[in-house]
């Protein structure tokens, strides 16, 4: 939920530009004879140009990278044939200062009179390219004094350049240290004076370690300008060695650095576009949290300054590493061909960490042990959520609630939107909704769960006496401060005003416990969600503005909607505890995260606590999770979702998903039923939408809908104890729950610009209909043996290929990855139910008639279960027609019995079974699927050995 209704603004990028309508033109300029030949010659000297471009075109597209992203880029500026020479001719060093590899010296109001003061070179003649930009060599900085000794290299840079902003800083201190084997931190920081670094996440601080053994090397040279990080001594990864400028302003830091040839770029959040960062054009990526529904090109609710580059590929075998800059101030980030990369903050220092993964999981892990590993949820939080703002009323909601239920749709936790408080201020209760305890007792009671909208803003326009989390807060001195250390008043949903708690101060901790744990006194919710925490207000500053200074008016604003810092927050000028808001905000949603995780752990007695959060930043899966806000009731809103899904998991936020069916605007019965089937895999599963839209709650849409939401929302149910176990590797190692193919199959380049099919973990493959219309679906299947879930037929790819899928509108097309172990349970109607019901390991082999897994157990909610030892787990293997389980861990008794094991894939005629050296005659073989089913009861804490035998086999 985001700004009123009224003002939600989309810029859809699907629509067309808008025309210009023009009056008719005078005489002279009408149709004659003569202006139609002369428009015929036109016409064909266009299309003789044309084909030589693609004549030239096919040329470079048989050369190298360089020349094949040269050819990219000069399609994506407009073939111009004035300028294909300069452009891509053949022989043009890769690192020239052509068209396509500018650095942009002028960012704001360029003209060519002020470019030339700056020293920088001016050329219009080509579009959509920077006209002011660096000439080579530009340096701005001087390296001096360079050392090397104990895994640490020391330099200083001396300014030899006036950069036009404010401040210039004269003296830097460099220092590169290699922390691990992979893993590179650089800073550069005024070399006289402290500046403002960010207080989350907690970064390891750990002594240097020799470069010696590393998988990466630093150069810096004297009297030259920046530096360069290597994975091999003719591997660049990162070039900033006299390349654009650096500037080190008060408030404006700026670095620029080449990356290797044919490099494919990742990452910068929050944002909705493809995972992919397309580096034939420029493109600027600004990071400061902000209200606003999804939108491309537009800074949205978290800032996550972290990229995933594959730098290497030779059509067989691929390299990754990962790029970080810890720096919580308001940024641009700009990538362009090359590829290149500025780097543009105001405020803070140049912080940046690398990862030398080689494959992209490695490099998300290395990331997560910097940033902080994600928490683990409680087992309920896996189930379906249902949620509206405008239910209106108790009433309303049971309603809803009630035909979800009759419906036979697996169904865990209700929510309530703002409309549950009274006159929408935070920790009240309001008269339609004043049995709402009751309503939560219920649930309890059938082992459900409640979660309730808490927004940060606090009400300033009660009367004193009367509304305690204002007058407490006044007096404890808990909210941040405007320029005259009075409350900074602003407004949000509050009926006059509102102010807000300073998630900086200590104090701030036990005031906002104290406040929930009234809440919970008259409603025992189960988990809060955060919203409005970038943090948002309906002005822009105060009802006045902001005041004339350069914290609300710096010399260089980035690229944020609304043109201004403050537009739809607070002043940047604005005081908390630990500094200002114009360094803090950008972690004002993760700082409030923390003090509501930790709150609810006390209040709820050592339960893991489920805090949903709009805004974020790096570390933020460490202490709560994220739904991807104002999402729009569209395809493109609906496709766009799996990358932001994805992007998550990479930042280490895995507990993610969208609002199911889309929040603004009207769904349609068959987008929601496709959503329902692709929200079932989201990791964080919730149906939610607006109080100005139609119902979208599966029953309201009618049969097609209910059915495809209960059949996807089944199989998601049964395969809970496979995710849970998920969840618990992500705690431990930092992988991903949800993950792109190319995160398993990185040395499968087609998978590297796949984005319409994704996975849960390494072994559950989601091909879902993502376009209007359709009733199959194109699924790409890497080289290996995949299993329909939904037929048990097989696909064997002994290469990969591209098959058509059949995908009737209540089916969503699941495949198992041959080589995986499943442990699965029958679906019921709660989680509660689910977890109780005897356990199925589903074995598919793969060709070589392997496989693997593990299975991980505890009581579902203990927040300390992994760290005391309170939890169980289990490895399968199968292998030479030896099915075996593993107990690494028996610290919880409660596992479910183990009544099935599946053998998928086993073609041979099964003419004998043993279990456990005894021989067994409860199985069954399907020789049409190649399904061997072998009935048990078994305990999973003792270790189990199933054989089969086969008399022939067929092929």
């Amino acid at each position: 939920m985001g700004v009123p209704r009224r003002t939600v603004v989309k810029i859809r990028p699907s629509h067309p530009e808008l025309g210009v309508m023009l009056p008719n033109p005078p005489a002279d300029l009408r149709t004659s004879p003569a202006r139609v030949w002369s428009g015929i010659c036109t016409v064909i000297k266009y299309v003789v140009f044309f084909c030589l471009g693609m004549v030239v075109g096919a040329v470079f597209l048989q050369s190298d990278n360089v020349q094949k992203g040269c050819f990219e880029s000069m399609v994506a500026v407009g073939f111009s044939t004035h300028r294909s020479r300069e452009i891509c001719y053949k022989n043009q060093p890769s690192y020239s200062n052509g068209p396509l590899t500018r650095f942009d010296c002028m960012p704001r109001n360029a003209n060519a009179q002020d470019c030339k003061k700056r020293g920088c070179l001016w050329d219009e003649s080509v579009q959509n390219v920077p006209y002011c930009y660096y000439p080579d060599k530009y340096g701005s900085y001087s390296n001096m004094n360079v050392t090397a000794q104990n895994g640490k290299i020391s330099a200083f840079m001396q300014r030899k350049i006036k950069s036009q902003y404010p401040e210039d800083i004269d003296l830097l201190q460099f220092e590169a240290c290699s922390e691990t084997e992979s893993r590179l931190h650089i800073k550069i920081t005024d070399a006289k004076r402290d500046r403002y670094e960010p207080h989350y996440p907690e970064v390891p601080q750990v002594q240097c370690k020799s470069f010696e053994k590393s998988k990466f090397q630093v150069k810096i040279s004297e009297n030259k300008m920046g530096f360069k990080v290597l994975r091999s001594p003719n591997n660049v990864i990162f070039d900033s060695e006299d390349i654009g400028a650096l500037i080190y302003a008060n408030q404006f830091l700026q670095v620029t650095a080449r990356f290797p040839s044919g490099s494919l770029l990742y990452g910068i959040g929050e944002r909705q576009s493809p995972m992919n960062i397309k580096t034939s054009t420029y493109q600027s990526f600004t990071l400061w949290n902000r209200d606003v529904a999804p939108t491309d090109k537009v800074n949205l609710y978290g800032s996550h300054p972290f990229l995933l580059i594959r730098d290497k590929f030779d059509g067989t075998k691929s390299k990754w590493h990962g790029l970080f800059l810890l720096n919580s101030n308001a940024m641009d980030i700009i990538t362009q061909p090359g590829p290149s990369i500025t780097f543009r903050t105001i405020g803070g220092i140049l912080d940046f960490y690398w990862f030398m993964g080689d494959t992209p999981s490695q490099v998300t892990e290395q990331y997560l042990e910097v940033v902080g590993l994600p928490r683990m949820p409680p087992y309920w939080a896996l189930g379906f959520h249902l949620c509206k703002f405008g239910y209106g009323s108790l009433e309303k909601t049971i309603q809803v609630w009630n035909r979800t239920r009759s419906a036979d749709i697996p169904f865990d936790v209700q929510w309530n939107d703002l409309d549950y408080m009274d006159r929408n201020n935070d920790f009240t209760i309001g008269p339609k909704f004043s049995k709402l305890s009751d309503f939560v007792d219920m649930l309890h009671s059938i082992g459900m769960h409640y979660i309730p909208l808490i927004d940060p803003g606090v009400s300033a326009g009660e009367k004193a006496g009367q509304y305690e989390p204002y007058d407490y807060g006044l007096e404890l001195g808990i909210f941040v401060n405007d320029e005259k250390n009075k409350p900074f008043v602003g407004k949000v949903w509050n009926g006059i005003s509102t102010v807000w708690p300073d998630f900086t101060n200590p104090k701030t901790l036990d005031y906002w416990t104290l406040m929930l744990q009234k809440l919970h006194r008259q409603v025992p919710f189960d988990g809060a969600w955060i919203d409005m925490n970038e943090p948002s207000n309906f002005y822009s500053g105060t009802i006045k503005g902001c005041p004339k200074n350069s914290l609300n008016y710096p010399p260089y604003v980035p690229n944020v909607i609304g043109g201004q810092l403050f537009s739809k927050t607070l002043c940047p000028s604005a005081k908390h505890y630990s500094g200002s808001h114009y360094d803090l905000h950008n972690m004002y949603g993760i700082s409030e995260a923390v003090f509501t995780s930790f709150a609810l752990m006390k209040i709820r007695n050592e339960k893991r606590p489920v805090t949903i959060s709009r805004s974020t930043f790096p570390g933020h899966g460490h202490f709560a999770s994220h739904w991807t806000g104002d999402v729009f009731s569209t395809w493109s809103d609906m496709k766009l979702s799996v990358a932001q899904t994805l992007n998550f998991n990479m930042f280490g936020i895995p507990f993610v998903g969208a609002d199911i069916c889309g929040f603004n605007g009207n769904t349609t019965a068959e987008l929601c039923a496709r959503w329902s089937q692709l929200g079932a895999f989201y990791p964080f599963s919730r149906n939610h939408n607006s109080d100005d839209t139609i119902e979208q709650d599966p029953v309201s849409l009618g049969p097609s809908v209910v059915n495809a939401a209960r059949k996807a929302l089944r199989i998601r149910y049964s395969l809970l104890p496979y995710l849970y176990s998920l969840f618990y590797d992500a705690h431990k190692r930092g992988t991903t729950v949800a993950r792109p193919l190319f995160y398993e199959f990185p040395n499968d380049g087609n998978t590297h610009l796949l984005e319409t099919e994704f996975m849960w973990g390494s072994c559950i493959l989601i091909v879902p209909v993502l376009d209007e219309g359709k009733t199959s679906v194109d699924g790409y299947f890497p080289a290996g043996i995949w299993y329909d879930w939904n037929t048990n037929k097989t696909v064997r790819a002994l290469k990969p290929l591209t098959q058509t899928i059949n995908a009737p509108l209540d089916v969503i097309p699941l495949f198992a990855r041959g080589g995986c172990i499943l442990p699965s349970q029958v679906p019921k109607a709660t989680t509660t139910e689910s977890r109780l019901t005897p356990l199925t390991l589903r074995a598919y082999l793969d060709v070589n008639g392997i496989g693997s897994g593990k299975a991980y157990f505890d009581d579902g909610d203990y927040v300390y279960s992994i760290d005391e030892g309170k939890y169980s787990l289990i490895n399968f293997t199968v292998t030479e027609k030896t099915f075996t389980s593993r107990v690494v861990k028996s610290g919880f008794p409660a596992v479910p019995p183990l009544k099935t094991v599946l053998i998928h894939g086993e073609c041979g005629k099964v003419s004998g079974v043993t279990v456990n050296g005894q021989k067994w005659s409860n199985f069954n073989f399907d020789t049409s699927s190649c399904i061997l089913s072998i009935e048990v009861d078994l305990n999973l804490l003792e270790e189990i050995k199933l054989t089969w035998h086969t008399s022939s086999m067929e092929n």
